[in-house]
């Protein structure tokens, strides 16, 4: 187990590009996993961990008073340690498929967390098409903020790879740049090169986004996708959450909102105002948990 963690953390700094404080994160989850199973039932090898194994820590993980968000977010990191596993034949079957995250004990958030968001993206594992397609609809969203219908509309000459944009014509036929990061690039250039080719046939225009047989995908399709890809990591989405996420955290990076409102393509100032709503909420959450007097 512990060489495993260690080959699968590697991946995610490697291969993946993911944060090192995301690394961080899975490695201490699944370290603590591993130490478990071996001091418990001598249990070395992934390949001799089962399901009740799995249940049986996350359950201890509980009632040792881990809220159930933090509970989640386990066993969110389990399951993609173990679904990598299983692709890359290292265990013959994902024993983690089977587990059942607790539910959260507020309604859901306004936006994902870092955190979910780098579960999110991490747990697709590009080997089709269609893995190269999803990654670059989720990086894409979360990266540019994009409406679903703009991305739904975007064109191959709308995006500009070398100088890290995309123009897109969003509410009210306006058309905007919008900086898209390096980590979407790489999953965009990665859909054009090994999985868009795939799908094209002699009908398809020049949309971005295509489906398997090569047509422009709806809005309702990319929401099913972006919606059954959350739902694999047990986490919950709706329209605009990737959206909602990508402003909160440039907010909450120090981002001028008039920056903020010119990305999001809002014709009042005062319609991207709500995030700052969402970061002083989080502000007093810091501060009623940290300081003494609060």
């Amino acid at each position: 187990m512990t060489h495993a963690v260690e080959r699968f953390i590697l991946h995610l700094a490697v291969e993946r590009g993911l944060s090192v404080n995301y690394q961080l994160s899975n490695r201490q989850t699944l370290e603590a996993l591993a130490s478990w199973l071996k001091e418990k039932y001598g249990v070395e090898s992934p390949a001799a961990v089962t399901l009740d194994h799995l249940t049986e820590y996350l359950f201890l993980r509980k009632t040792a008073g881990l809220s159930n968000a933090s509970v989640r977010l386990q066993v969110i990191a389990v399951k993609i340690l173990f679904r990598w596993l299983a692709i890359r034949k290292i265990i013959p079957k994902d024993v983690a498929e089977g587990l059942q995250a607790p539910r959260l004990d507020a309604s859901l958030p306004e936006t994902l967390t870092e955190t979910e968001v780098e579960h999110l993206l991490a747990s697709i594992e590009p080997h089709v098409p269609m893995d190269y397609r999803d990654l670059a609809v989720l990086e894409m969203l979360y990266a540019s903020g994009l409406r679903i219908s703009e991305l739904a509309n975007a064109t191959l000459d709308q995006l500009s790879m070398d100088e890290g944009f995309i123009r897109v014509t969003g509410k009210g036929n306006k058309t905007r740049l919008v900086p898209v990061g390096r980590r979407a690039r790489e999953a965009v250039q990665a859909w054009l090169d090994k999985g868009r080719p795939a799908m094209v046939t002699r009908k398809t225009g020049s949309h971005l986004i295509l489906g398997i047989r090569g047509q422009p995908l709806t809005t309702q399709r990319l929401w099913q996708i972006v919606k059954a890809r959350a739902a694999a990591v047990d986490l919950v989405v709706y329209p605009h959450l990737l959206r909602h996420s990508f402003a909160t955290h440039l907010l909450g990076g120090g981002a001028d909102l008039r920056v903020i409102q010119e990305m999001l393509g809002h014709a009042n100032i005062s319609t991207t105002q709500i995030y700052t709503h969402v970061d002083q909420t989080r502000l007093k959450e810091v501060h009623r948990k940290f300081h003494p007097r609060a």
